[in-house]
């Protein structure tokens, strides 16, 4: 029997585009034979939609019009099935849509990848695949992701972050921070992805301009030394806290003058093709690389070694992308930041290392399938006789009679 497979894509994010093509790459890979594949759409405005109209990414040039011919739909626990269901019952239509079996989150950035789509597929106790809540967080969450990271030992530049607010009040003391990491720095807002935000400053003119970009997007602005000359590499990995493994590693090719990758280079590959007219995205797997990464077999193996371990440290399961820099004159490596649901889930760096896209998604799947199993031989409840004998006098007691 097939499994219904919902592919949960879209959401409220400045990511939103890129999670369409992402999860259009993800349904085209999913077996048939296997599956029952469920396109499962949040719109901007945090609404669910379902139609097979969806399967086709041509017809999302019209978000609107795309949305008026999809039917809006609420995901309930019955009977301990997750069904998916019309928001609006009608005479003649179906009750029920589907049942789904699995989800699979697609999604990118805010109101998706950072734990949020996951708290609610946990509280439906429907199975899914990628990062758990908690891992979900901590990696959208770059201020807890480089605590972490530098707890356990994993290195990572000079940096600090403070409330985007702060500027208001401590403009000099967060200046004065800036220098001591020594211009040229970059800002990032802590909880957004694909270059959104993100700029480098070298002097204090400059900084203030873009700590006031950075935080039109997030509440807590990061400040970093920059690695100068830069190398980026990432590598994949792919299992869980029980079993993991890394991809090969490629090396993500900028201009000379270009000291930050842009959101069209990274999902347009600059946005023209040859001759000079649009080029169509192809996710992540647009972006000019090298892969395998030029490396030496020991450069490899450390930076694949930090990757298993940051994967490890940071409670990823799943598919995830982990960014690297390398100082190119002394060959220091620094990780950077891991994506929890990376862009074409990294499908180009699999198939690089002869695991195939299809597997890539059954191997998703199973692990989604595994963790429920797993969790659902877990206590998360506790029975107990303290609501048989609660009294006004009791809750008092429970709590502490204060005067």
């Amino acid at each position: 029997m097939k499994l219904n497979v919902a592919v949960i894509f879209g959401s409220e994010t400045v990511e939103h585009e890129v999670s369409v093509i992402s999860a259009h790459q993800a349904m085209n890979a999913l077996d048939p034979e296997k599956y029952n594949v469920i396109p499962l759409y949040i719109s901007k405005q945090r609404r669910f939609y379902y139609s097979e109209l969806l399967r086709d990414i041509k017809n999302y040039t019209n978000l609107d019009d795309l949305i008026n011919r999809c039917e809006q739909v609420v995901l309930a626990n019955v009977d301990n099935k997750v069904i998916m269901k019309p928001v609006r019952d009608s005479l003649f239509g179906k009750k029920i849509l589907s049942t789904i079996d699995i989800a699979i989150p697609v999604m990118h950035g805010t109101n998706g990848e950072d734990g949020a789509i996951q708290g609610y597929l946990e509280m439906l106790k429907l199975p899914y695949a990628g990062p758990d809540l908690y891992a979900a967080a901590v990696g959208q969450d770059k201020v807890l992701q480089k605590h972490i990271l530098h707890d356990n030992g994993l290195p990572i530049t000079n940096w600090f972050w403070v409330y985007g607010s702060e500027m208001d009040t401590r403009k000099e003391d967060i200046l004065r921070q800036v220098r001591k990491l020594i211009y040229p720095v970059i800002l990032k807002p802590a909880c957004t992805g694909s270059s959104v935000g993100i700029s480098i400053a070298h002097n204090d003119e400059e900084y203030l301009q873009a700590f006031e970009e950075a935080r039109q997007y997030d509440l807590k602005i990061i400040t970093e030394k920059v690695v100068k000359p830069m190398r980026e590499i990432n590598c994949s990995v792919a299992g869980d806290s029980f079993e993991a493994f890394p991809s090969v590693l490629e090396e993500v090719n900028k201009d000379n003058n270009e000291e930050i990758l842009s959101f069209d280079k990274k999902y347009m590959g600059g946005g023209k093709n040859a001759k000079g007219g649009s080029q169509a995205s192809k996710g992540m797997a647009s972006t000019a690389r090298i892969v395998p990464a030029p490396l030496s077999e020991a450069q490899t193996k450390q930076i694949q070694e930090y990757a298993l371990k940051t994967f490890k440290v940071l409670g990823m399961s799943g598919v995830c992308r982990i960014d690297f820099m390398m100082d190119a004159e002394t060959k220091t490596v620094y990780v950077n930041e891991v994506n929890t649901i990376p862009g074409s889930l990294a499908f180009y760096l699999w198939e690089a290392t002869d695991v195939p896209f299809r597997v890539l998604m059954d191997k998703l799947i199973q692990l989604g399938l595994d963790r429920a199993r797993r969790r659902s031989r877990m206590t998360f409840s506790y029975d107990t006789n303290l609501l048989a004998s609660y009294s006004e006098n009791s809750a008092k007691g429970a709590k502490g009679a204060k005067r």
